[in-house]
């Protein structure tokens, strides 16, 4: 356990001027069970922010795959090594966010319209080829292909 000695209260807990320190100060009145020294708002605040990162992330990678599987079904005299390493990142961080999260999974199919949308301008800006050349909505399935490891469109 951390114990902050000979610092004023008020600097440790300066949410605004020290973000570490006051980190460190919560964390450590926590650990002590003093509850009613917490800097509640400020706890609250970031929790609901770091939710919103992960919200973030998931439709994030799930667009740079979308984008990946694309290109890959839609250029195939380009494929890569890079754009399958990418697929592969992307699918092993979605389900590692998924596990960490399960409850972001009802998430992941309520953006995958917007996700897939705005692949599409993506690879379309990407690849050079016009929006109406890819199908208007996502041509793959979920968990049974955008997720599988041995899933690429051919």
């Amino acid at each position: 356990m951390i114990i902050l000695k000979n610092m004023d209260r008020q600097a440790n807990a300066s949410y605004n001027r020290d973000f570490y320190t006051w980190i460190r100060w919560n964390t450590d009145l926590l650990r002590q069970g003093r509850l009613s020294e917490i800097d509640a708002e400020n706890i609250a605040e970031e929790l609901e922010s770091m939710g919103k990162l992960d919200k973030r992330q998931l439709i994030n990678r799930l667009i740079v795959l979308l984008i990946h599987l694309l290109k890959w079904e839609f250029q195939s005299e380009r494929r890569s090594k890079s754009w399958k390493s990418t697929i592969i990142e992307q699918r092993r961080r979605i389900l590692q966010l998924l596990e960490d999260s399960p409850s972001l999974h009802h998430l992941f199919k309520e953006k995958m319209s917007y996700a897939y949308q705005t692949a599409v301008k993506q690879a379309s800006n990407e690849t050079g080829f016009e929006i109406h050349i890819f199908p208007q909505t996502c041509p793959y399935l979920l968990t049974e292909q955008i997720l599988d490891d041995e899933f690429y469109p051919e």
